[in-house]
């Protein structure tokens, strides 16, 4: 099974997430890539079984526009198949964009693992931990 953590960072703390829930992953022992969407095509992307999108609410509670969303629109028409999971940190608000997001993606008949995970700010040593246990979560779902 292949499992990808993809994601787009601002101020760093998606990045620190996506690190965390890969780090999760991995002591399931499965394997899995960690990339920015810089690193890989929205094609390469559904060469995984499961998928992990982090993206950290911009503007007024939405997904980055200019690089992350333009980006996820091109893979999310092919993703019937995957089981995917969503996280992201976000400074202020309730964290609203992930709802909308959850929404979005429910909408589509999507396979959506838990709850998306959000996180305001920096993540703390506990909130770091469970974006580890997220991931670990996440490899294991279903086996």
């Amino acid at each position: 099974m292949a499992i990808l953590v993809v994601y787009w960072t601002g101020t760093g703390n998606t990045e620190i997430m996506a690190q965390k829930i890969h780090e999760g992953i991995i002591e399931t022992g499965e394997e899995a890539d960690l990339k920015t969407i810089d690193e890989i095509t929205p094609m390469e992307a559904l060469e995984y079984d499961r998928i992990a999108f982090g993206c950290p609410s911009m503007g007024i509670e939405e997904l980055e526009p200019e690089e992350f969303l333009p980006w996820y629109e091109e893979v999310e028409p092919f993703l019937g198949d995957k089981l995917i999971a969503l996280f992201g940190s976000y400074g202020w608000g309730e964290g609203e964009w992930m709802d909308a997001w959850h929404e979005r993606v429910r909408d589509l008949g999507l396979n959506l693992f838990e709850e998306g995970l959000r996180i305001n700010s920096t993540p703390s040593r506990k909130e770091a931990e469970d974006c580890k246990e997220f991931g670990k979560r996440f490899a294991t779902f279903n086996k």
